[in-house]
């Protein structure tokens, strides 16, 4: 990551810039914050998006109270050097309101179909986290590693048998079924979909 905050035209908005956040998974576009100076600096040194508060007149850091921060990946700055894109990994919704972005839950992104399993993957990790008792992934992950395992190579085999014997529709829904429990049990292992898609982009540029 390179940035030169001395570039940056704070002076153009009377010391701030407008910053825009976007999931470095997904591509969508979580919110839009203003940063000064101190706020740049600050997200640099912590790693974590720092924003300046237009209504508390200071520093705050997304997530400070609610724990749902925004995990620095990249700083950009646009061709005349006064709006930030932030790219960002949200831990947690990025909204006060509770939803995904604070555009609403569905992710505006081209990618939308990849950008719901971003989301489901942020449900199961909420579910993971949490434990409500009468959730189906909460009570499978708390069987333990072995279990969400087993599960995901029945389903496999049902995936398999459905691509043999039966219809298009069952296919379809027995795909959905491997696919939240593959999700399911890279969350056990605490490794993100993300990793697996690098490692498929990997394999098709060689």
């Amino acid at each position: 990551m390179s940035i030169d905050v001395d570039r940056i035209d704070f002076a153009k908005s009377d010391g701030l810039v407008p910053a825009i956040v976007q999931d470095a998974d997904t591509g969508a576009v979580l919110m839009l914050g203003y940063m000064n100076r101190e706020a740049v600096e600050q997200t640099l040194a912590r790693k974590r998006a720092v924003f300046f508060s237009r209504s508390k007149q200071r520093l705050w850091e997304k997530g400070e109270t609610t724990g749902h921060t925004l995990d620095l990946v990249d700083v950009a700055m646009d061709c005349d050097n006064d709006t930030l894109l932030i790219t960002a990994r949200p831990r947690g919704p990025a909204c006060h309101n509770g939803t995904i972005t604070c555009f609403g839950d569905e992710p505006r992104s081209a990618a939308t179909s990849i950008a719901f399993l971003a989301k489901l993957e942020s449900v199961v990790a909420q579910r993971a986290a949490e434990k409500p008792e009468d959730s189906y992934t909460a009570r499978l992950l708390g069987k333990g590693i072995n279990k969400v395992a087993q599960k995901v190579g029945e389903e496999g085999v049902e995936t398999a048998l459905a691509g043999v014997n039966e219809s298009d529709q069952k296919l379809v829904e027995e795909s959905a079924d491997l696919l939240f429990h593959l999700l399911v049990l890279l969350c056990a292992r605490g490794l993100p979909l993300a990793q697996v898609v690098r490692q498929l982009e990997s394999r098709h540029t060689k």
